[in-house]
């Protein structure tokens, strides 16, 4: 080990600060937001009132909600969530039509079996 040391001097810069502000990760779409709510709600209630069959009901509901929250993820989401919906509606109807069916054919085994 050697006996002698040397003494170092430090020297630091001035401090250097930045003024930051900060920045929201994503845009405040506040007003969009009512906006696309008022709009889910009207071509909703456009649609129940167009369906005869209450047990379509619940799911042109779920689709509304389903439509519009994949719209809410997109930049023009007042735009999109129309052809979101008649996507959604067309879908759970024929959903609908598939489920009656099934229940219908079943219905009809089980009186052939009974």
């Amino acid at each position: 080990m050697k006996a002698t040391t040397k003494v170092l001097r430090t020297r630091f810069s001035p401090e250097t600060r930045f003024d930051l502000t900060p920045r929201p990760a994503v845009p405040f779409r506040g007003t969009q937001e009512t906006e696309l709510e008022r709009l889910k709600t009207r071509l909703l209630l456009e649609h129940l009132h167009s369906t005869s069959e209450p047990g379509l009901y619940a799911p042109i509901r779920r689709a509304a909600n389903e439509a519009a929250a994949i719209a809410w993820t997109q930049p023009y989401a007042l735009l999109l969530l129309p052809v979101l919906l008649e996507e959604k509606i067309a879908e759970a109807r024929q959903r609908h039509r598939r489920q009656l069916r099934v229940w219908r054919d079943s219905h009809e085994l089980l009186k052939a079996v009974a």
